[in-house]
Protein backbone atom coordinates (compact mmCIF):
# COMPACT_ATOMS: atom_id res chain seq x y z
CA UNK A 1 0.00 0.00 0.00
CA UNK A 2 1.10 3.63 -0.86
CA UNK A 3 1.90 5.24 2.52
CA UNK A 4 2.32 8.87 0.78
CA UNK A 5 -0.71 9.09 2.67
CA UNK A 6 -0.79 12.84 3.83
CA UNK A 7 -1.69 13.88 0.26
CA UNK A 8 -5.33 11.98 0.78
CA UNK A 9 -8.16 13.58 1.22
CA UNK A 10 -10.79 11.91 3.28
CA UNK A 11 -14.76 12.85 2.51
CA UNK A 12 -16.20 15.52 4.32
CA UNK A 13 -18.95 12.52 5.88
CA UNK A 14 -14.99 11.12 7.28
CA UNK A 15 -13.73 14.09 8.19
CA UNK A 16 -16.85 14.94 10.52
CA UNK A 17 -16.96 11.78 12.21
CA UNK A 18 -12.88 12.14 12.99
CA UNK A 19 -13.64 15.45 14.12
CA UNK A 20 -16.34 14.37 16.27
CA UNK A 21 -13.52 12.53 18.40
CA UNK A 22 -10.46 15.14 17.75
CA UNK A 23 -12.53 18.35 18.09
CA UNK A 24 -12.57 20.43 14.95
CA UNK A 25 -9.65 21.17 13.22
CA UNK A 26 -8.48 25.43 13.41
CA UNK A 27 -9.43 26.46 9.88
CA UNK A 28 -6.71 29.36 10.26
CA UNK A 29 -4.60 27.36 7.88
CA UNK A 30 -1.50 26.77 10.29
CA UNK A 31 -1.19 23.23 9.92
CA UNK A 32 1.61 23.21 13.17
CA UNK A 33 -1.34 24.55 15.28
CA UNK A 34 -3.32 21.48 13.94
CA UNK A 35 -0.85 19.09 15.65
CA UNK A 36 -1.23 17.85 18.95
CA UNK A 37 1.01 15.00 20.12
CA UNK A 38 -1.13 14.69 23.42
CA UNK A 39 -3.94 13.43 21.50
CA UNK A 40 -2.16 10.00 20.30
CA UNK A 41 -3.93 8.40 22.68
CA UNK A 42 -6.58 9.37 20.26
CA UNK A 43 -5.95 7.43 17.23
CA UNK A 44 -7.81 4.14 17.79
CA UNK A 45 -10.72 6.16 18.40
CA UNK A 46 -10.79 8.11 15.38
CA UNK A 47 -10.05 5.36 12.95
CA UNK A 48 -13.09 3.47 14.41
CA UNK A 49 -15.16 6.68 13.79
CA UNK A 50 -14.05 6.51 10.43
CA UNK A 51 -14.52 2.60 10.12
CA UNK A 52 -17.92 3.34 11.57
CA UNK A 53 -18.81 5.90 8.95
CA UNK A 54 -17.67 4.52 5.55
CA UNK A 55 -17.11 0.68 6.05
CA UNK A 56 -13.64 0.75 5.91
CA UNK A 57 -10.49 2.84 7.34
CA UNK A 58 -10.07 4.63 3.58
CA UNK A 59 -6.55 6.29 2.54
CA UNK A 60 -8.21 9.73 2.89
CA UNK A 61 -9.55 9.16 6.30
CA UNK A 62 -6.04 7.16 7.22
CA UNK A 63 -4.07 10.15 6.23
CA UNK A 64 -6.55 13.02 7.62
CA UNK A 65 -6.39 10.96 11.29
CA UNK A 66 -2.15 11.07 10.78
CA UNK A 67 -2.17 14.80 10.15
CA UNK A 68 -4.21 15.75 12.40
CA UNK A 69 -2.21 13.38 15.82
CA UNK A 70 0.88 14.36 13.69
CA UNK A 71 1.25 10.71 13.88
CA UNK A 72 3.38 9.42 10.69
CA UNK A 73 1.40 7.61 8.26
CA UNK A 74 3.54 4.35 8.71
CA UNK A 75 2.88 4.06 12.58
CA UNK A 76 -1.15 5.21 12.07
CA UNK A 77 -1.31 2.05 9.08
CA UNK A 78 0.72 -0.06 11.16
CA UNK A 79 -2.23 0.69 14.58
CA UNK A 80 -5.30 0.03 11.53
CA UNK A 81 -3.45 -3.09 10.98
CA UNK A 82 -3.02 -4.87 14.29
CA UNK A 83 -6.97 -4.49 14.69
CA UNK A 84 -8.83 -7.43 12.73
CA UNK A 85 -11.92 -5.54 13.63
CA UNK A 86 -10.46 -2.43 11.61
CA UNK A 87 -10.19 -2.46 7.65
CA UNK A 88 -8.11 -0.64 4.94
CA UNK A 89 -9.78 -2.94 2.43
CA UNK A 90 -12.94 -1.86 0.75
CA UNK A 91 -16.00 -3.98 2.45
CA UNK A 92 -19.39 -3.46 2.62
CA UNK A 93 -21.02 -1.14 5.31
CA UNK A 94 -22.86 -3.98 6.32
CA UNK A 95 -21.19 -7.00 7.66
CA UNK A 96 -22.04 -10.22 9.78
CA UNK A 97 -19.79 -11.79 11.51
CA UNK A 98 -20.61 -15.00 12.35
CA UNK A 99 -18.69 -16.72 15.84
CA UNK A 100 -17.15 -20.04 14.69
CA UNK A 101 -14.91 -20.22 18.23
CA UNK A 102 -15.76 -23.47 20.61
CA UNK A 103 -19.01 -23.18 21.85
CA UNK A 104 -20.87 -21.90 18.72
CA UNK A 105 -19.14 -24.72 16.84
CA UNK A 106 -20.92 -27.30 19.47
CA UNK A 107 -23.51 -25.58 18.58
CA UNK A 108 -23.65 -25.95 14.87
CA UNK A 109 -22.60 -22.64 13.60
CA UNK A 110 -22.07 -22.19 9.99
CA UNK A 111 -21.00 -19.37 8.37
CA UNK A 112 -23.84 -18.37 5.25
CA UNK A 113 -22.46 -16.98 1.96
CA UNK A 114 -21.19 -13.59 2.56
CA UNK A 115 -20.90 -13.72 5.67
CA UNK A 116 -17.36 -13.30 7.66
CA UNK A 117 -16.01 -16.45 9.98
CA UNK A 118 -15.31 -14.58 13.29
CA UNK A 119 -13.63 -16.04 16.96
CA UNK A 120 -15.55 -15.35 20.07
CA UNK A 121 -17.81 -13.44 20.20
CA UNK A 122 -18.57 -13.58 23.89
CA UNK A 123 -22.45 -14.53 23.35
CA UNK A 124 -21.70 -18.38 24.09
CA UNK A 125 -24.51 -18.60 26.47
CA UNK A 126 -26.44 -17.40 22.95
CA UNK A 127 -24.62 -20.04 20.54
CA UNK A 128 -24.76 -20.03 17.41
CA UNK A 129 -24.18 -16.42 17.65
CA UNK A 130 -23.05 -13.80 15.36
CA UNK A 131 -22.64 -9.84 15.58
CA UNK A 132 -23.80 -7.50 12.35
CA UNK A 133 -21.83 -4.30 12.34
CA UNK A 134 -23.59 -1.12 9.90
CA UNK A 135 -21.83 1.50 9.08
CA UNK A 136 -23.34 5.21 8.05
CA UNK A 137 -24.51 8.29 9.34
CA UNK A 138 -26.01 6.15 12.55
CA UNK A 139 -23.65 3.26 12.76
CA UNK A 140 -24.37 0.49 15.26
CA UNK A 141 -23.53 -2.96 15.94
CA UNK A 142 -26.13 -5.82 17.05
CA UNK A 143 -25.29 -8.72 18.64
CA UNK A 144 -27.37 -11.72 17.75
CA UNK A 145 -29.58 -13.66 19.04
CA UNK A 146 -30.22 -10.09 20.75
CA UNK A 147 -31.06 -11.34 24.09
CA UNK A 148 -29.19 -13.35 27.24
CA UNK A 149 -31.86 -16.33 28.10
CA UNK A 150 -32.55 -15.34 32.14
CA UNK A 151 -29.49 -16.15 34.70
CA UNK A 152 -29.89 -20.06 35.43
CA UNK A 153 -29.16 -20.04 38.99
CA UNK A 154 -31.26 -17.84 41.02
CA UNK A 155 -30.33 -18.60 44.34
CA UNK A 156 -26.80 -18.91 46.70
CA UNK A 157 -25.41 -15.36 44.55
CA UNK A 158 -23.60 -12.68 45.82
CA UNK A 159 -21.96 -10.79 42.62
CA UNK A 160 -25.18 -11.22 40.41
CA UNK A 161 -27.71 -11.08 43.54
CA UNK A 162 -28.81 -7.56 41.69
CA UNK A 163 -29.06 -9.20 38.16
CA UNK A 164 -31.20 -12.18 39.85
CA UNK A 165 -33.79 -9.30 41.51
CA UNK A 166 -34.04 -7.46 38.62
CA UNK A 167 -32.15 -4.50 39.18
CA UNK A 168 -32.42 -1.70 36.39
CA UNK A 169 -29.32 -1.00 34.08
CA UNK A 170 -29.95 2.13 33.74
CA UNK A 171 -31.29 3.44 36.91
CA UNK A 172 -28.40 4.91 39.57
CA UNK A 173 -28.21 3.49 42.40
CA UNK A 174 -27.65 5.12 45.36
CA UNK A 175 -23.41 4.15 46.23
CA UNK A 176 -23.83 2.81 49.84
CA UNK A 177 -20.54 1.52 49.44
CA UNK A 178 -18.28 4.07 47.97
CA UNK A 179 -20.16 6.39 51.21
CA UNK A 180 -18.44 3.66 53.52
CA UNK A 181 -15.19 3.88 52.10
CA UNK A 182 -14.93 7.50 52.20
CA UNK A 183 -15.76 7.23 55.93
CA UNK A 184 -13.22 4.27 56.28
CA UNK A 185 -10.16 6.35 54.83
CA UNK A 186 -8.36 5.13 51.52
CA UNK A 187 -5.82 3.04 54.35
CA UNK A 188 -8.61 1.11 55.81
CA UNK A 189 -10.10 0.20 52.45
CA UNK A 190 -6.96 -1.52 51.35
CA UNK A 191 -6.78 -3.11 54.47
CA UNK A 192 -9.89 -4.36 54.62
CA UNK A 193 -9.25 -5.68 50.70
CA UNK A 194 -5.58 -7.22 51.95
CA UNK A 195 -7.63 -8.86 54.44
CA UNK A 196 -10.34 -10.69 52.42
CA UNK A 197 -7.59 -12.30 50.09
CA UNK A 198 -9.42 -11.21 47.24
CA UNK A 199 -7.70 -12.95 44.31
CA UNK A 200 -7.71 -10.96 40.79
CA UNK A 201 -10.44 -13.07 38.62
CA UNK A 202 -8.90 -12.27 35.40
CA UNK A 203 -6.58 -15.57 35.14
CA UNK A 204 -3.43 -14.43 36.81
CA UNK A 205 -4.95 -14.51 40.47
CA UNK A 206 -3.07 -11.69 41.70
CA UNK A 207 -3.91 -10.69 45.17
CA UNK A 208 -5.57 -7.68 44.65
CA UNK A 209 -4.55 -5.76 48.05
CA UNK A 210 -1.10 -6.48 47.60
CA UNK A 211 -1.47 -4.75 43.95
CA UNK A 212 -3.50 -1.69 45.53
CA UNK A 213 -1.09 -0.90 48.26
CA UNK A 214 1.74 -0.56 46.22
CA UNK A 215 -0.07 1.88 43.82
CA UNK A 216 -0.77 3.45 46.63
CA UNK A 217 2.55 4.41 48.13
CA UNK A 218 3.67 4.90 44.70
CA UNK A 219 4.88 8.83 45.14
CA UNK A 220 4.87 9.17 41.36
CA UNK A 221 2.31 11.21 40.03
CA UNK A 222 -0.45 10.93 37.90
CA UNK A 223 -1.67 7.56 39.07
CA UNK A 224 -4.14 5.57 36.53
CA UNK A 225 -6.87 2.71 37.27
CA UNK A 226 -7.64 0.32 34.42
CA UNK A 227 -10.41 -1.70 34.48
CA UNK A 228 -9.49 -4.46 31.88
CA UNK A 229 -13.11 -5.56 30.31
CA UNK A 230 -11.29 -6.70 27.14
CA UNK A 231 -12.80 -10.52 28.09
CA UNK A 232 -11.68 -12.17 24.61
CA UNK A 233 -10.73 -16.37 26.24
CA UNK A 234 -13.01 -18.14 24.04
CA UNK A 235 -16.48 -19.27 26.16
CA UNK A 236 -15.92 -16.12 28.41
CA UNK A 237 -19.08 -13.64 28.52
CA UNK A 238 -19.17 -13.20 32.57
CA UNK A 239 -17.82 -9.30 32.48
CA UNK A 240 -19.95 -8.44 29.90
CA UNK A 241 -23.03 -9.91 31.75
CA UNK A 242 -22.24 -7.57 34.41
CA UNK A 243 -21.55 -4.90 32.40
CA UNK A 244 -24.72 -5.09 30.66
CA UNK A 245 -27.09 -5.98 33.45
CA UNK A 246 -25.58 -4.04 36.58
CA UNK A 247 -23.08 -1.10 34.89
CA UNK A 248 -23.90 0.95 37.93
CA UNK A 249 -22.32 -1.52 40.19
CA UNK A 250 -19.02 -1.45 37.87
CA UNK A 251 -18.56 2.23 38.23
CA UNK A 252 -19.09 2.03 42.11
CA UNK A 253 -16.43 -0.50 42.56
CA UNK A 254 -13.90 1.32 40.28
CA UNK A 255 -14.80 5.10 42.02
CA UNK A 256 -13.62 2.69 45.34
CA UNK A 257 -10.65 1.78 43.54
CA UNK A 258 -9.64 4.91 42.35
CA UNK A 259 -10.12 6.12 45.42
CA UNK A 260 -8.41 3.99 47.85
CA UNK A 261 -4.92 4.25 45.65
CA UNK A 262 -5.29 8.08 44.62
CA UNK A 263 -5.54 7.32 41.02
CA UNK A 264 -6.72 10.51 39.53
CA UNK A 265 -7.87 8.89 36.13
CA UNK A 266 -9.95 5.82 35.25
CA UNK A 267 -10.25 4.19 31.93
CA UNK A 268 -12.78 0.91 31.11
CA UNK A 269 -11.03 -1.15 28.27
CA UNK A 270 -14.03 -2.62 26.76
CA UNK A 271 -13.93 -5.32 23.79
CA UNK A 272 -15.42 -3.73 20.41
CA UNK A 273 -17.83 -7.02 20.32
CA UNK A 274 -19.90 -5.76 23.41
CA UNK A 275 -22.27 -2.84 21.88
CA UNK A 276 -24.94 -3.12 24.66
CA UNK A 277 -22.14 -2.87 27.28
CA UNK A 278 -20.59 0.56 25.60
CA UNK A 279 -23.93 2.22 25.83
CA UNK A 280 -25.05 0.75 28.91
CA UNK A 281 -21.77 1.87 30.47
CA UNK A 282 -21.38 5.49 28.80
CA UNK A 283 -24.63 6.16 30.10
CA UNK A 284 -23.79 5.10 33.76
CA UNK A 285 -20.27 7.50 33.57
CA UNK A 286 -22.67 10.38 32.61
CA UNK A 287 -25.16 9.65 34.95
CA UNK A 288 -22.50 9.12 38.39
CA UNK A 289 -21.02 11.15 40.25
CA UNK A 290 -17.94 9.27 41.07
CA UNK A 291 -15.27 11.49 42.51
CA UNK A 292 -12.67 10.29 39.55
CA UNK A 293 -12.62 10.79 35.47
CA UNK A 294 -13.98 7.54 33.67
CA UNK A 295 -13.28 7.45 30.13
CA UNK A 296 -14.32 4.45 27.87
CA UNK A 297 -12.47 3.14 25.29
CA UNK A 298 -13.44 0.29 23.28
CA UNK A 299 -10.99 -2.28 21.48
CA UNK A 300 -11.63 -3.00 18.08
CA UNK A 301 -10.74 -6.95 17.62
CA UNK A 302 -7.25 -8.10 19.51
CA UNK A 303 -7.01 -10.76 21.73
CA UNK A 304 -3.68 -9.64 22.98
CA UNK A 305 -5.21 -6.62 24.51
CA UNK A 306 -6.72 -8.80 27.20
CA UNK A 307 -2.60 -8.82 28.55
CA UNK A 308 -2.67 -5.34 30.50
CA UNK A 309 0.35 -3.95 29.20
CA UNK A 310 -0.93 -4.62 25.40
CA UNK A 311 -3.85 -2.83 26.42
CA UNK A 312 -1.81 0.03 27.82
CA UNK A 313 -0.17 0.35 24.40
CA UNK A 314 -3.90 -0.10 22.82
CA UNK A 315 -5.33 2.94 25.07
CA UNK A 316 -2.10 5.25 24.44
CA UNK A 317 -2.22 4.83 20.57
CA UNK A 318 0.08 1.82 19.57
CA UNK A 319 -0.03 -1.31 17.95
CA UNK A 320 -1.27 -3.62 21.24
CA UNK A 321 1.90 -5.41 21.66
CA UNK A 322 2.62 -6.66 25.20
CA UNK A 323 5.74 -4.62 27.22
CA UNK A 324 8.77 -7.12 28.97
CA UNK A 325 8.39 -6.81 32.34
CA UNK A 326 9.63 -5.86 34.69
CA UNK A 327 8.60 -3.17 35.61
CA UNK A 328 5.43 -3.83 36.17
CA UNK A 329 2.01 -1.83 36.33
CA UNK A 330 1.95 -0.83 39.72
CA UNK A 331 5.53 0.87 38.90
CA UNK A 332 5.59 1.95 35.32
CA UNK A 333 1.77 1.29 34.19
CA UNK A 334 -0.18 3.39 31.95
CA UNK A 335 1.79 6.24 30.39
CA UNK A 336 4.86 5.27 32.29
CA UNK A 337 2.78 6.06 35.88
CA UNK A 338 1.65 3.90 38.43
CA UNK A 339 -1.39 1.73 37.84
CA UNK A 340 -4.23 -0.14 38.85
CA UNK A 341 -5.39 -3.21 36.63
CA UNK A 342 -8.03 -5.00 37.62
CA UNK A 343 -11.06 -6.63 35.36
CA UNK A 344 -14.64 -6.43 35.96
CA UNK A 345 -15.78 -9.42 38.36
CA UNK A 346 -12.77 -8.64 40.19
CA UNK A 347 -13.78 -5.11 40.77
CA UNK A 348 -17.59 -6.11 41.65
CA UNK A 349 -16.00 -7.99 44.96
CA UNK A 350 -14.70 -4.93 46.73
CA UNK A 351 -18.44 -3.21 47.46
CA UNK A 352 -19.22 -6.23 49.37
CA UNK A 353 -16.15 -6.24 50.91
CA UNK A 354 -16.41 -2.98 52.53
CA UNK A 355 -20.51 -3.52 53.88
CA UNK A 356 -19.29 -6.91 55.11
CA UNK A 357 -23.02 -7.90 53.68
CA UNK A 358 -21.81 -11.64 52.50
CA UNK A 359 -18.18 -12.76 53.51
CA UNK A 360 -18.21 -15.57 51.10
CA UNK A 361 -15.58 -16.56 48.27
CA UNK A 362 -17.56 -16.58 45.24
CA UNK A 363 -16.46 -17.54 41.54
CA UNK A 364 -18.30 -16.56 38.02
CA UNK A 365 -18.59 -19.31 35.70
CA UNK A 366 -19.44 -19.16 32.24
CA UNK A 367 -20.88 -22.99 31.29
CA UNK A 368 -21.40 -23.43 27.57
CA UNK A 369 -21.74 -26.28 25.12
CA UNK A 370 -23.34 -29.60 25.48
CA UNK A 371 -25.61 -28.00 28.60
CA UNK A 372 -29.06 -28.18 28.78
CA UNK A 373 -28.79 -24.45 30.58
CA UNK A 374 -25.91 -22.67 29.33
CA UNK A 375 -25.48 -19.71 31.33
CA UNK A 376 -23.22 -17.74 34.16
CA UNK A 377 -23.18 -19.06 37.36
CA UNK A 378 -21.84 -18.17 40.60
CA UNK A 379 -20.47 -20.48 43.29
CA UNK A 380 -18.28 -20.30 46.29
CA UNK A 381 -14.91 -21.82 45.84
CA UNK A 382 -13.79 -25.02 46.61
CA UNK A 383 -17.42 -26.47 44.97
CA UNK A 384 -17.10 -29.69 43.09
CA UNK A 385 -17.23 -29.30 38.94
CA UNK A 386 -19.59 -32.01 38.84
CA UNK A 387 -22.02 -29.55 41.25
CA UNK A 388 -21.69 -26.94 38.43
CA UNK A 389 -22.09 -29.62 35.75
CA UNK A 390 -25.12 -30.67 37.65
CA UNK A 391 -26.70 -26.99 37.92
CA UNK A 392 -26.18 -26.85 33.94
CA UNK A 393 -27.82 -29.77 33.26
CA UNK A 394 -24.60 -31.08 31.35
CA UNK A 395 -24.82 -33.90 29.23
CA UNK A 396 -22.54 -36.85 30.00
CA UNK A 397 -19.24 -35.27 29.06
CA UNK A 398 -16.33 -36.84 26.71
CA UNK A 399 -14.26 -33.82 28.02
CA UNK A 400 -14.69 -30.88 29.84
CA UNK A 401 -12.68 -27.63 28.67
CA UNK A 402 -11.68 -25.37 31.77
CA UNK A 403 -10.06 -21.90 31.73
CA UNK A 404 -10.90 -21.54 27.87
CA UNK A 405 -8.70 -21.88 25.25
CA UNK A 406 -5.75 -20.42 26.97
CA UNK A 407 -7.01 -23.72 29.77
CA UNK A 408 -6.54 -27.63 29.73
CA UNK A 409 -9.20 -30.31 29.08
CA UNK A 410 -10.55 -32.53 32.24
CA UNK A 411 -11.31 -36.55 31.34
CA UNK A 412 -14.84 -37.84 32.41
CA UNK A 413 -13.30 -38.75 35.78
CA UNK A 414 -12.07 -35.69 37.18
CA UNK A 415 -15.21 -33.84 37.19
CA UNK A 416 -15.08 -34.03 41.18
CA UNK A 417 -12.08 -31.96 40.45
CA UNK A 418 -12.87 -28.31 43.50
CA UNK A 419 -12.95 -25.31 41.89
CA UNK A 420 -10.61 -23.45 44.07
CA UNK A 421 -7.13 -22.23 42.94
CA UNK A 422 -5.15 -24.87 44.50
CA UNK A 423 -7.57 -27.50 43.56
CA UNK A 424 -7.39 -26.64 39.95
CA UNK A 425 -3.73 -26.77 40.27
CA UNK A 426 -3.18 -29.48 41.80
CA UNK A 427 -5.09 -31.29 38.59
CA UNK A 428 -2.87 -29.76 36.68
CA UNK A 429 -5.51 -27.12 35.28
CA UNK A 430 -6.46 -23.31 35.68
CA UNK A 431 -9.87 -21.51 36.54
CA UNK A 432 -8.20 -19.14 33.92
CA UNK A 433 -11.15 -16.78 33.64
CA UNK A 434 -13.99 -19.26 34.73
CA UNK A 435 -15.26 -21.15 31.39
CA UNK A 436 -15.98 -24.21 31.52
CA UNK A 437 -17.30 -25.66 28.15
CA UNK A 438 -18.41 -29.50 28.35
CA UNK A 439 -17.76 -31.87 24.73
CA UNK A 440 -20.47 -34.65 25.06
CA UNK A 441 -20.05 -37.57 23.34
CA UNK A 442 -20.86 -36.24 19.59
CA UNK A 443 -17.67 -34.13 19.90
CA UNK A 444 -15.23 -34.35 17.26
CA UNK A 445 -12.40 -33.20 20.43
CA UNK A 446 -9.80 -33.47 17.46
CA UNK A 447 -11.65 -30.46 16.07
CA UNK A 448 -11.44 -28.62 19.18
CA UNK A 449 -7.76 -29.01 19.13
CA UNK A 450 -6.96 -27.66 15.61
CA UNK A 451 -9.31 -24.37 16.32
CA UNK A 452 -7.58 -23.61 19.62
CA UNK A 453 -3.94 -23.93 17.30
CA UNK A 454 -5.85 -21.77 14.62
CA UNK A 455 -6.99 -19.20 17.13
CA UNK A 456 -3.35 -18.43 18.65
CA UNK A 457 -2.34 -18.54 15.54
CA UNK A 458 -4.21 -15.70 14.26
CA UNK A 459 -4.16 -13.99 17.85
CA UNK A 460 -0.41 -13.77 18.43
CA UNK A 461 0.69 -10.35 17.60
CA UNK A 462 3.90 -11.40 16.41
CA UNK A 463 6.15 -9.37 18.13
CA UNK A 464 8.16 -12.24 19.48
CA UNK A 465 9.76 -15.03 17.95
CA UNK A 466 8.58 -18.07 20.34
CA UNK A 467 4.89 -16.84 19.65
CA UNK A 468 4.88 -16.32 16.11
CA UNK A 469 6.41 -19.01 15.26
CA UNK A 470 5.56 -21.57 17.73
CA UNK A 471 1.60 -21.08 17.05
CA UNK A 472 2.18 -21.36 13.35
CA UNK A 473 4.56 -24.67 13.39
CA UNK A 474 1.99 -26.00 16.46
CA UNK A 475 -1.35 -25.53 14.16
CA UNK A 476 1.04 -26.96 11.12
CA UNK A 477 1.96 -30.19 12.67
CA UNK A 478 -1.89 -30.53 13.87
CA UNK A 479 -2.97 -30.24 10.40
CA UNK A 480 -0.47 -33.06 9.27
CA UNK A 481 -1.46 -35.59 12.32
CA UNK A 482 -5.31 -34.83 10.88
CA UNK A 483 -4.12 -35.27 7.30
CA UNK A 484 -2.40 -38.77 8.19
CA UNK A 485 0.40 -36.82 6.57
CA UNK A 486 2.89 -36.98 9.95
CA UNK A 487 6.27 -35.80 8.91
CA UNK A 488 8.43 -37.89 12.05
CA UNK A 489 7.60 -37.69 15.60
CA UNK A 490 5.05 -35.01 15.76
CA UNK A 491 3.95 -35.33 18.80
CA UNK A 492 7.48 -34.87 19.99
CA UNK A 493 7.42 -31.51 17.99
CA UNK A 494 4.87 -30.35 19.81
CA UNK A 495 6.33 -31.00 23.16
CA UNK A 496 9.42 -29.08 22.23
CA UNK A 497 6.88 -26.23 20.65
CA UNK A 498 5.58 -25.91 24.03
CA UNK A 499 8.33 -25.73 25.89
CA UNK A 500 9.60 -23.34 24.15
CA UNK A 501 6.45 -21.23 23.91
CA UNK A 502 6.54 -21.59 27.91
CA UNK A 503 9.57 -20.39 28.72
CA UNK A 504 10.67 -17.83 26.24
CA UNK A 505 7.55 -15.75 24.84
CA UNK A 506 6.84 -12.35 26.11
CA UNK A 507 3.43 -12.83 27.39
CA UNK A 508 0.62 -15.13 28.29
CA UNK A 509 -0.81 -15.73 25.01
CA UNK A 510 2.47 -17.23 24.04
CA UNK A 511 3.21 -18.88 27.50
CA UNK A 512 -0.14 -20.56 27.50
CA UNK A 513 -1.17 -21.33 23.52
CA UNK A 514 -0.03 -24.85 23.94
CA UNK A 515 -1.94 -25.74 27.34
CA UNK A 516 -4.99 -27.25 25.86
CA UNK A 517 -2.98 -29.05 23.12
CA UNK A 518 -0.67 -29.84 25.97
CA UNK A 519 -3.90 -31.08 27.90
CA UNK A 520 -5.70 -33.11 24.91
CA UNK A 521 -2.74 -35.13 24.19
CA UNK A 522 -1.28 -36.40 27.81
CA UNK A 523 -4.49 -36.26 29.49
CA UNK A 524 -7.30 -37.47 27.02
CA UNK A 525 -4.94 -38.96 24.77
CA UNK A 526 -6.51 -37.45 21.97
CA UNK A 527 -3.59 -37.83 19.75
CA UNK A 528 -2.27 -40.40 20.50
Amino acid sequence: MDLKLLDAEPTQDERDAIDAVLGAEPDDGNRVARRDRTQRHLLLPALRAAQRRAGWVTPGALGYTSRRLDVPPAEAYGVATFYALLSLEERPPEMLHVCTDLSCRLAGAEVPEGAFPSPCLGLCERAPAALRTIAGPEPREEQLPPTSPPLPQTTGLKLLRRIADGVDPESPPDFHALERARELGPERVIELVKASRLLGRGGAAFPTGTKWEAVAGNPARPRYLVCNADESEPGTFKDRVLMEQDPFGLIEAIAIAAYATGCEQAFIYVRAEYPLAHERLQYAIEQSDAGVGIELRIGAGAYVCGEETALFQSIEGYRGEPRNKPPFPVEAGLYGQPTVVNNVETLFNVPHILLGDDDRDTRLFCVSGHVARPGLYELELGAPLSELLELAGAEPPKAVLLGGAAGSFLRPDQLDLTLSFEGARDAGATLGSGVVIVFGDRADLFDAVLRIAEFFRDESCGQCVPCRIGTVRQEEALQRLASGKANGDELAVLADLTQVMRDASICGLGQTAANAVDSAIHNLGVLQ
